[in-house]
């Protein structure tokens, strides 16, 4: 056993021990006197000296059989000695002693090839993966010459190899003899040292041999690194046959054969960096790097962890903009939840690249300090942006002395260790980095990455960048990459994604990066396509991990005996292959000659186009192969492939033309969007000169006021028939108030029919009105690619989709008018930068409008009508069917419609998914001549969709079906892209707001479908916000058009009648909405719109109530209780005349504030009563030491002490909601104290313990670390408690800094150690059995993601069930997404959203 003073022998592989698993280590840095060790912990470890038992050298040595077998052996055991064991031998004579003593050796791996090329790379390969040499053994003659392209590629990218060529005695050089040539320097300057061996003789000590081999492997492994050559001379005999030899050049051996070293042990001394203080030196670096305002982190190619541990840190302490390389291993990172994306402290910028095609961008981004970690970057267009830089200063750290400089413009090159770099750094600097710099950097990236990702995703067929993008999706815990040259590894850095969710594994949370980075590996050194497959094999040996390789055709039919070394399967894991295939060199088709050369020349001497078949290479070989054409194909090939413990080949068939259109739009459309995204930050004045420098402005309040107006008619959304004398539209307004005094306004109107009321938005609204005080609101939101959901992540601190639609969708709106309001623009000037602005607009920019109608009425009646809106000025009539006794009815309207208007006019009808499918085609059949522009929702189950297009050969248009957009709206989406669905119909409020509507509108309008904005019957108000964002959505197909090279659409017709419904209104402006003079039709003022979201005027007539925010009442209350005051802090919300009394008890380490956000959206329903338990926040025990240490304050003290303050401050029964610890005493009190306890709402909760050895260890723990809290401190005990399992889902919480330093107001330590000793529940009685007898109505809740309190509350759900007043009192378990243990703080909305509506059933229960 080898105990702590041995620890750091076996430290080094430590990572290899995964999920508790012992796996075979070799150690570089132990002593080689131990043969193997395996590692039992962190600092226990078994090693075995199998040199003492299983072989004795010196008999060995001296039984050779000849002097060329003993110098074969002498080389093989020091080359296993300096730790090299992996042989690559290629077959030939003049090499046999070498290759016999290789694979006779018991501690070395041998894999043969009979290419020496293939076999050379696959040996750069395996130094790539193992850090460290492998052995190539040749022959003579051109079998040397064929190492020359690996050898080149090892020199370039600094890769150890060892190579050893067998070669002719000098006699027979120069002297015809066969297979003879010059090897002496053979690879001339791609070598890092060169000896030429004297062929094997007794007359030369054998300490030459060893001393050579050390000295080789030295200079092999020393930086820089690279290829040695040992040239190897050999007489015959070649086999062993027995030839006499004198056993004197031995002599000097004895403490060599005795020991289990090399002969010559060389160290390296290193020269730190820190203490390197000559001219140009370390404080004229930091001095630089402190003073940057502008700076930017280049991570180029590194591949140690310590080294990618070691650039994240500095990456997190400089907080610069970071452009990680492909071949980095940050460029492609793998995210904890998709919200950790939203939230990451570093600055990742993945599209620079993309970013860099807009002629403005290049010319705005100057850096004026970079920091290069590792040497090479694969983007052109980053190394040529660097260069424009100039002259700024440039650092460049890499541990080799090697020039990487080609644009001549780096202005200080550090050769050091990239951690001690590191380490210098984060010691000795703080750096002030500009906001405005990382704010553009930032938002242009989101801008490019959502349109990266919109555009793979949007086009159906497979993409070779799609291939780059979905690929790290197949890539589980420990796996690599290997990117092949050309195009694949290009389309990586471009397109490669870092969405992905990881899974299974230890985390890197501990470390708070809320990410696995995926390594990258490529043969960068000479960039050659030659012998890719080979070193791909080779890496997954040395790495010992499963490989993803991707590479193209042309590189596979360059290395096809590669296929060869995988059949082999040597020492490695599996390995998938994914060969993009589209026959020939597409690199060729993006490059200035295509536009050039001929397409015959194109084809024959660039593409070298060629039609061989790849399966055919796999089964000549017994490869497994698949050919994939579709992107499900691909995405179920790769499943297999990592499912399954075999090789794979997947053949991704693709086209040169192809591929070249669909690279043309992603750079086309990704310029448009880094210059759109530039243009509209940079017009944003106002957030530009922002003191802090933030490009911000801050929230003062948020207020809204709840309205009801007169309609004409019902609505639509209303069956036929309604009798109701007088129709009213309610909802709410919400004014939003910056602290530079400008004003916002949104409209939330819900629609019963849609899942929402008034009821549930007015929860959000008071909950939002708390936490939107002080929030600030950043130039990037206009953007609307996702920087709204980002913002309501990150700032408010709920996921985005626990916003209702309709109440995102006013947020939306009133943050937008806001933000314009301070800019003295409108909202469709800071959504689209290139629109006319007011002063030059004038009155000429409209909107065509949709009239709408009812189906109420006879055929002539509604003809009629119809035709009257005609007569308007209306040219598009929307009209709603299925409102009658059979479909053949409706036909018949429709008809009649259709005679009485003319084929000139537009006429939509909307179904709202009424009809079955064979009632719909009914329809259809009797319409099909009447030319309808589109019918919406047609039948009733929208996987019929396509199936009634292909029937009826109607074109139909979605409503319903978009509005249930949920994760991966563009798989839903892509069901859809049939011909026969010509167009989307958008309610933002139903949808979820502008950004979500824009991104359907995008879809569809790539799709060649019409995007048409539509209204839910909300006021002018809101009229007027879509009336902007209908003109917004019209530009940007006019930009899609432009860019697509089309012709511009035609002008759309909106769904914007609903107009005609309002009796009054909101506002006291009329909605300009009349004929236009010019041409005669109904059409919307754009510039009248928005400025009447600028002048807003209320009717006060609307108005039926004003919303102001409550203050909290915040006091302290004593009780007595055991003999002990205490004075507990309370905090209170409600009308205090409510019955309805619901109290909130927090859990361990919380306090009454905790419940704040929640208690103010349930305050207009309920008085709101949270307290702080005793020795948490405010609350105080008033007694000596000893009395407090006599006291238990226990479950049932802590108990006792609420009933009394309850009573204090009601008669009425409550409903106690408890979190956690506050869980445990609410469920005490439902079970021991049901006369007071009216419901009881259990979130993370549980029952106790039911097991007495476990409540003895759990009580010894919780008293280890009471006494942990009073020895060590509040402080680092809570950082200790939150590094726990049970947090991480917390620890991703964008306010988890901020939540955790209000964890640190507690003014009586000594009491809350006490309550953490006390309150433990292994001191609490278990409550499983009494579960059975609880009469209390019950709410369970539980996050999603807390696996140990969801099998609790699974089992307390299961016991409730068997309570004989199950049927009763009502028991329900509910269960929050996107939430770990901390339910309430986490995703709070639909906590409260859950607790109305508990609180509702209870009052029914209990009145």
């Amino acid at each position: 056993m080898v105990g702590d003073k041995h620890a750091k022998m076996v430290y080094t592989d430590a990572l290899l021990l995964r999920d508790g698993c012992l796996e075979h280590m070799e150690l570089e840095d132990a002593s080689l006197f131990h043969q193997f060790s395996l590692r039992l912990s962190a600092t226990i470890a078994i090693s075995n000296n199998m040199l003492d038992q299983f072989r004795d050298i010196s008999c060995s040595l001296k039984e050779s059989s000849n002097i060329n077998t003993l110098w074969a052996s002498l080389i093989v055991e020091e080359c296993y000695r300096l730790g090299l064991t992996y042989f690559c031998i290629a077959p030939g004579s003049r090499s046999s002693p070498l290759a016999v003593a290789a694979s006779s050796h018991p501690m070395t791996s041998c894999i043969a090839c009979f290419d020496e090329r293939s076999l050379a790379f696959h040996a750069i390969g395996y130094a790539r993966g193992s850090r460290k040499p492998a052995v190539v053994i040749t022959s003579s003659g051109t079998a040397v010459s064929n190492l020359l392209p690996a050898v080149v590629e090892a020199y370039q990218d600094f890769l150890p190899l060892l190579l050893l060529t067998a070669d002719r005695p000098p006699e027979l050089l120069d002297a015809g003899a066969n297979q003879a040539i010059n090897q002496v320097n053979h690879f001339g300057s791609f070598v890092r040292h060169f000896f030429n061996l004297p062929a094997p003789t007794d007359n030369i000590s054998a300490r030459m041999v060893l001393t050579t081999f050390d000295s080789a492997v030295y200079h092999a492994t020393s930086s820089p690194c690279g290829p040695v050559h040992i040239n190897c001379p050999f007489r015959e005999p070649l086999e062993n046959t027995p030839k006499r030899w004198s056993h004197n050049c031995l002599k000097g051996l004895e403490f060599w054969v005795s020991s289990g070293d090399p002969f010559t042990n060389y160290i390296k001394a290193r020269n730190s960096f820190a203490h390197n203080n000559h001219h140009g030196g370390v404080p004229d670096v930091l001095g630089i790097i402190q003073g940057a305002k502008r700076g930017l982190l280049l991570i180029g190619a590194i591949f140690k962890e310590d080294d990618i541990w070691a650039a994240l840190f500095l990456a997190k302490h400089l907080r610069w903009p970071v452009v990680a390389d492909i071949l980095s291993g940050l460029r492609l990172r793998k995210y904890t939840t998709s919200l950790s994306k939203l939230n990451e402290d570093i600055l990742f910028i993945d599209h620079l690249d993309h970013s860099l095609l807009c002629a403005e961008v290049r010319q705005w981004i100057k850096a004026d300090v970079i920091v290069q970690i590792g040497s090479r970057i694969t983007s052109k267009r980053v190394s040529q942006m660097l260069e424009d830089c100039f002259q700024c200063s440039y650092i460049l750290v890499d541990n080799h002395p090697t020039r990487h400089d080609p644009s001549h413009i780096v202005t200080h090159r550090i050769q050091s260790p990239i951690t001690e770099f590191t380490d210098c750094v984060l010691r000795s600097c703080t750096t002030h980095i500009n906001p405005k710099w990382t704010s553009f950097l930032c938002s242009i990236n989101m801008m490019v990455e959502w349109e990266m990702s919109f555009l793979i995703h949007s086009e159906n067929s497979l993409s070779e960048p799609y291939v780059a993008y979905i690929t790290p999706d197949a890539l589980d815990y420990g796996s690599t990459m290997f990117i092949g040259n050309s195009m694949p590894i290009r389309d990586a850095d471009m397109y490669g994604s870092s969405q992905g969710e990881c899974a299974g594994g230890n985390t890197s949370l501990t470390s708070g990066f809320p990410f696995r980075w995926i390594q990258v590996v490529g043969n960068r050194g000479a960039s050659g396509i030659d012998g890719l497959l080979s070193t791909a094999i080779g890496f997954a040996v040395g790495h010992n991990r499963r490989v993803v390789c991707v590479i193209g055709d042309i590189s596979l039919l360059h290395d096809t005996n590669g296929l060869a070394l995988l059949k082999q399967r040597i020492s490695r894991k599996k390995m998938t292959i994914l060969v993009i295939n589209n026959h020939g060199g597409a690199i060729f088709s993006l490059l200035p000659i295509a536009n050039r050369a001929e397409e015959e020349i194109l084809n024959q001497y660039f593409y070298t186009s060629h039609n061989v078949g790849i399966q055919n290479l796999c089964v000549a070989h017994g490869v497994k192969h698949v050919q994939v054409h579709t992107k499900v194909e691909l995405q179920n090939a790769l499943i297999r492939s990592e499912q399954e413990e075999v090789d794979c080949v997947i053949e991704v068939e693709s086209s040169i033309d192809a591929n070249a259109n669909f690279h043309s739009n992603l750079k086309q459309f990704a310029c448009q969007a880094a210059g759109h995204a530039f243009s509209t930050i940079s017009q944003l004045s106002v957030l530009n000169s922002s003191s802090d420098g933030s490009m911000s402005i801050k929230v003062r309040k948020l207020e809204y006021f709840q309205y009801r107006i007169q309609l004409c008619a019902p609505p639509t959304t209303t069956y036929v028939g309604n009798d109701h004398s007088t129709h009213c539209r309610e909802g709410f307004v919400l004014t939003l108030y910056l602290e530079d005094g400008s004003t916002g306004i949104g409209e939330v109107a819900p629609i019963g029919i849609h899942k929402e009321n008034l009821l549930d938005a007015e929860e959000q609204l008071q909950f939002l009105t708390h936490v939107m005080g002080g929030a600030a609101l950043y130039s990037s939101l206009p953007l609307l690619k996702g920087s709204f959901s980002s913002w309501i992540w990150t700032n408010l601190g709920i996921p985005p989709g626990s916003l209702l639609p309709s109440v995102r969708c006013g947020l939306e709106m009133a943050i937008l008018n806001a933000i314009a309001a301070a800019e003295g623009s409108t909202m469709l000037n800071i959504l689209h930068p290139l629109a006319p602005k007011e002063e030059y607009a004038g009155r000429s920019s409209h909107i065509k409008i949709c009239a709408l109608i009812d189906s109420d009425g006879t055929p002539a009646e509604v003809a009629y009508l119809a035709a009257t809106l005609v007569e308007e000025g209306f040219t598009a009539i929307k009209l709603k069917v299925a409102r009658r006794a059979n479909p053949i009815e409706d036909a018949a309207v429709v008809q009649e419609i259709r005679k009485k208007v003319g084929f000139h006019i537009q006429l939509r009808v909307d179904a709202n998914r009424k009809w079955s499918f064979d009632e719909a085609l009914q329809f259809g059949s009797h319409v099909k001549d009447c030319a309808l522009q589109y019918i919406e929702e047609p039948v009733n189950d929208e996987d019929d969709i396509i199936n009634f297009c292909e029937e009826s050969g109607l074109p139909v248009a979605l409503d319903e079906t978009i509005d249930n957009l949920q994760e991966n709206p563009l798989q839903m989406l892509a069901r859809f892209t049939h011909n026969g669905v010509v167009a989307v119909v958008i309610k933002p409020s139903f949808v979820g707001g502008f950004e979500k509507a824009a991104f359907i509108a995008r879809w569809a309008q790539q799709q060649g479908k019409m995007a048409v904005v539509s209204a839910a019957f909300e006021s002018g108000l809101a009229l007027s916000a879509y009336i902007q964002f209908s003109c917004y959505l019209e530009m940007q197909n006019a930009d899609i058009c432009k860019t697509m090279n089309k012709e511009p659409a035609a002008a759309v017709a909106h769904g914007l009648g609903t107009y005609r419904w309002l009796k009054e209104d909101i506002i006291t402006e009329s909605l300009s909405i009349s004929r236009n003079a010019c041409n005669g039709f109904m059409e919307a003022s754009v510039f009248d719109a928005g400025q009447t979201l600028h002048n807003f005027n209320i009717n006060h007539n609307s108005v039926i109530r004003s919303f102001e925010a409550e203050e909290v009442r915040n006091y302290q209350l004593k009780v007595d209780v055991e003999g002990l005051t205490f004075s507990i802090n309370v905090q209170e919300l409600g009308e205090e005349r409510n019955n309805n009394v619901v109290v909130f008890l927090h859990g361990f380490l919380g306090t009454s504030e905790d419940w704040i956000p929640i208690m103010k959206a349930m305050s207009a329903s309920s008085r709101c009563i949270a307290f702080d338990l005793p020795g948490h926040g405010g609350s105080k025990m008033h007694a000596g030491n000893d009395m407090a240490q006599r006291v238990d304050l226990s479950v049932k003290v802590v108990a006792d002490m609420l009933h009394k303050l309850i009573l204090r401050l009601t008669t009425r029964k409550v409903t106690v909601v408890g979190y956690s610890m506050g869980a445990r005493i609410t469920l005490f009190m439902a079970l021991r104290c049901s006369n007071m306890v009216k419901g009881v709402v259990i979130i993370s909760g549980s029952p106790g313990l039911d097991d007495e050895v476990k409540r003895k260890v759990r009580s010894v723990k919780d008293d280890s670390l009471a006494c942990a809290l009073m020895s060590y401190g509040l402080d680092l005990f809570i950082k200790t408690w939150y590094s726990g399992e049970l947090w991480r889902s917390l620890r991703s919480h964008p306010q988890f800094d901020r939540i955790v330093a209000g964890r640190l107001k507690h003014n009586d330590v000594q009491a809350l150690a006490k309550a953490l000793s006390d309150l433990s529940i292994g001191r609490q009685p278990s409550l499983w059995e009494e579960l059975k007898h609880n009469k209390s109505p019950l709410l369970l809740i539980v996050g999603e993601k807390d696996k140990k309190f969801k099998t609790i509350a699974e089992s307390m759900w299961s016991k409730l069930g068997t309570s004989e007043d199950s049927a009763k009192h009502p028991y329900t378990m509910v269960e929050i997404p996107d939430c770990g243990h901390a339910v309430h703080i986490e995703n709070p909305l639909p906590v409260i959203h859950s607790i109305r509506q508990f609180l509702t059933r209870v009052n029914v229960l209990d009145p």
